[in-house]
């Protein structure tokens, strides 16, 4: 009988005749000339032979060896092991192509994009199905307990005790220059390193990053796999192609951003400055539709600004503005709707999974007509509602609004059309102080002030609150804030009871994300590694209870203008335009990033009206 697997052929005594021989004879020695021409090929000819034919290949995998070699090494129940290159060079399906690096975990955090392997040929090529899309992120499932466990995660072993100062990037290091097809989505896994160049196996460090070229800036994903290991994810819409920089700075280490007094703690260290050149190559991405309210669904947005004009001449004004583009200067579509040149931001204009429409003074208040609007957050809360009321809607008159108010506007050009804005400062129970955040709601005439608006006949038809930089500085650890969070959203919940028990129509109700703290700020208490955490919390807390319909990514797109003190003081992207000494030394600063957000929360009203 066969061993088990293996084929039987039926034998014969006869012997074979001499044709078959000759035939045989012959094809031997066609193969053995060709194993001669191949061994006799160079380096440079197999290369020109491969740049021929790769728009034939299909997909390709390549272990990178060299990664192990240098850092891999087991550890007690975590084990870093070599990196895997997923290559589609070209198919005859332009929209399935894609380039990944994979760090192999145990226990990966917040993996949202593993790519499911076909079974490994003998020549060690593996097949990979793919499909195009743009890039997005998303809070992990149960964040606030995981953050609690992975900050009290124990020591006890050196490459848990050491502290990160330098990383490994198997696919991108020791490369003067990258290319890269534009459009598809990479994934490059790097892995954190102490002072010895030993791999650590703990995650929590912060890492900015930063993805530029002439007209295009986004703050490219990083995934935390909590062993150490960690991936970055790139990608550039075709119609971008061109040169750009990838910047990665270790801002915090492990979990340090979040200590209740940080700045101590700041590593703040540029530690890659890579050139990519994106080129363009048959890859499309899905073109992008104007928002509507269901994209505002998402927890968490993945954008870019990109710029579609622009005017080098450009002067500040004196009254401090830069209207370097004409008011009627158009958008291009699909990356927004209606006048870029009054964004007043010399071209650039921010999407993300949608894009948006900016409105002029007519459409604004078409939208708000007979709108109530309640707001509930921080300072740049009022700088918003003051760049709404003069850019927007066309009250230049309007120097600036309190902390708290209440009133009523009405449209200059038209009498029938008004607007009702109430604006409560969360950031102390008392509008004249500061930095108490959301503990403001233990005071029990801050709560009676709050609920009273809600206690009418008729109630705000949209809520937009956020946290606020207040309770970064007041809260010790992410444990208290976790708790403070909870009473928060309990406090809200009670609200929305009480409006619903009375049989009113419920209030729209939207949360918008904490800015990213920029320039001096970014080692402060309120930094960006302490501001998102919080945000994901509280956006948690509030989706769990049903409260809040949708999510303002506040927090995504100020980060690609957080590096500097040009678009903010620190701790505002919305000061009122004045040519005067700005916080960086120079005259005049921009105020777009602000102008932006204003545009969207109208897209936020119109697409619920």
């Amino acid at each position: 009988m066969p061993e088990k697997g293996a084929m039987s052929w039926p034998t014969s005594s006869k012997p074979s005749p001499p044709l078959l021989q000759w035939r045989l004879g012959f094809v031997t020695s066609l193969v053995l000339v060709g194993m001669v021409l191949i061994w006799s090929m160079d380096a440079t000819t197999m290369r020109n032979l491969v740049e021929a034919t790769k728009t034939q290949q299909g997909y390709l995998t390549t272990k990178v060896s060299a990664f192990a070699n240098n850092i891999a090494q087991n550890h007690q129940n975590k084990e870093v092991s070599t990196a895997h290159i997923v290559v589609n060079q070209t198919r005859k399906d332009p929209n399935l192509t894609q380039l990944k690096i994979q760090m192999d975990s145990q226990d990966p955090v917040n993996d949202t994009q593993n790519v499911s392997l076909s079974d490994q040929n003998s020549s060690g090529v593996y097949v990979v199905p793919a499909s195009l899309d743009w890039v997005s992120a998303k809070i992990e499932p149960n964040v606030t307990k995981n953050l609690l466990a992975k900050w009290l995660a124990p020591g006890g072993e050196a490459c848990r005790d050491a502290k990160t100062v330098e990383i490994a990037i198997p696919g991108l290091d020791g490369k003067d220059l990258i290319e890269l097809s534009a459009g598809e989505i990479y994934e490059f896994g790097f892995q954190a390193l102490d002072e010895s160049k030993q791999p650590r196996c703990l995650g929590g460090d912060y890492f900015e990053t930063d993805l530029s070229g002439e007209s295009w800036k986004s703050r490219p994903v990083v995934k935390d796999f909590g062993n150490g290991s960690y991936s970055v994810l790139l990608q550039v819409h075709p119609d971008f192609k061109g040169s750009y920089n990838l910047t990665i700075i270790l801002l915090f280490r492990h979990f340090e951003g979040l200590k209740f007094s940080p700045s101590r703690f700041a590593y703040d260290r540029e530690i890659r400055r890579i050139p990519i050149r994106f080129y363009k190559g048959l890859a499309q991405l899905p073109e992008l539709q104007v928002c509507k309210e269901s994209d505002f669904g998402r927890d968490v947005w993945s954008g870019r600004w990109t710029r579609h004009g622009r005017n080098d001449e450009c002067e500040i004004s004196h009254d401090g503005r830069y209207k370097c583009l004409s008011p009627s200067f158009p958008c291009q579509s699909p990356w927004c709707n209606g006048s870029l040149g009054a964004l007043e931001s010399n071209g650039w204009v921010y999407s993300t999974h949608c894009s948006f429409r900016l409105f002029s003074a007519d459409s604004a208040w078409k939208c708000l007509n007979n709108r109530w609007l309640f707001f509930w957050g921080d300072s740049n809360h009022v700088d918003s509602i003051r760049n709404i009321l003069n850019f927007i809607l066309d009250m230049p008159e309007v120097q600036s609004v309190p902390r708290r108010f209440d009133m009523h506007f009405t449209n200059p050009r038209d009498p029938s059309q008004k607007v009702r804005i109430t604006s409560l400062f969360n950031g102390h129970w008392n509008e004249t102080q500061n930095y108490q955040g959301l503990n403001s709601l233990k005071d029990e005439g801050f709560r009676k002030l709050i609920k009273k608006y809600f206690s009418e006949d008729k109630v705000p038809d949209t809520i937009i609150m956020n946290s606020g930089l207040h309770d970064g500085i007041y809260w010790s650890n992410i444990r208290a804030f976790s708790a403070g969070a909870s009473y928060a959203t309990s406090f809200w919940v009670e609200i929305m009871e009480s409006i619903r028990q009375r049989g009113l129509v419920m209030p729209k109700v939207f949360y918008r994300t904490t800015i990213a703290t920029g320039g001096y700020a970014r080692t402060m208490a309120f930094n960006p590694n302490k501001m998102e955490a919080f945000n994901w919390i509280l956006v948690e807390k509030l989706k769990q209870a049903g409260i809040i319909s949708g999510v303002i990514d506040n927090f995504d797109m100020t980060f690609p203008w957080h590096f500097d003190n040009r678009c903010n003081d620190g701790v505002h992207y919305g000061r009122a335009p004045a040519k005067a000494k700005w916080r960086d030394g120079l005259i005049g600063h921009y105020y777009f990033v602000d102008l932006m957000l204003d545009h969207i929360l109208l897209n936020v009203l119109c697409a619920t009206r």
